[in-house]
């Protein structure tokens, strides 16, 4: 309302799929002079009552990422019902999260820290400060202790998805000293270095089966059960 010297802001449609948000933003800017532009979601599709704040999110931050000045959040209960204080939390952290992936993609330098910050601690496996660093601090706690309540898991490194002897994260922590220790440079160039050894190994194992060339390292052979019994008769 430029004319009138009114402040305006548009409420944006509640329903559009992921392909054609994009085209829903260029045109709000477009034919609206630019004025704030506020979206419920927009969900992105229409299949998952009793989740809304899930299907609204991902449009949430898609849109977000396209510019759209306001987010306004919607609860799980959505098309359904009068949403309690449960309700209400959901759809408010599932927004945060949405708005703080838009804040990604457009560059923000305090999202940018935020993130890093976590990732970094969850690297460092300190498990207080990635709590403490948590959109929901009480949640992820909660989760974690779920299977892991004793203090000493606190300090542990490792969590009980992986559990010790397969953790990524650790497995690179051990593969840097590793390459530190014996002068490889980099973890990436040791890591080249066991892959190529062990590949080299593989190779040079070899026996024959049915007259054809086998590696002697993972050369079983499998066959249905039914196939087997078959001959057995």
């Amino acid at each position: 309302m430029v004319k009138f010297k009114k402040n305006v802001m548009n409420e944006g449609p509640g329903h559009i799929p992921m392909h054609k948000i994009p085209e829903n933003m260029q045109k709000q800017l477009e034919w609206c002079n630019e004025a704030p532009f506020y979206t419920l979601g927009p969900l992105t599709t229409d299949i998952a009552p009793g989740y809304d704040h899930i299907t609204s999110a991902i449009g949430a931050a898609n849109i977000g990422a396209l510019g759209t000045a306001l987010l306004c959040y919607v609860t799980p209960k959505e098309h359904l019902g009068l949403p309690n204080r449960d309700d209400v939390k959901a759809g408010v952290i599932a927004y945060k999260i949405a708005a703080h992936a838009a804040d990604l993609a457009k560059g923000h330098p305090h999202a940018q820290a935020w993130d890093d910050a976590l990732s970094k601690a969850r690297f460092e496996f300190r498990w207080m400060d990635q709590f403490a660093l948590s959109l929901d601090p009480m949640t992820a706690m909660a989760f974690h202790d779920e299977t892991l309540p004793s203090d000493g898991a606190k300090v542990a490194h490792f969590c009980s998805m992986c559990g010790p002897k397969f953790c990524s994260m650790k497995i690179t922590e051990d593969v840097r000293k590793y390459a530190e220790k014996y002068g490889y440079g980099t973890a990436e160039e040791a890591l080249q270095r066991g892959m190529d050894a062990m590949s080299a190994e593989f190779q040079a194992a070899k026996k024959t089966i049915s007259g054809e060339q086998h590696g002697e390292a993972g050369g079983e052979i499998y066959l249905p059960e039914a196939y087997v019994n078959s001959k057995e008769r």
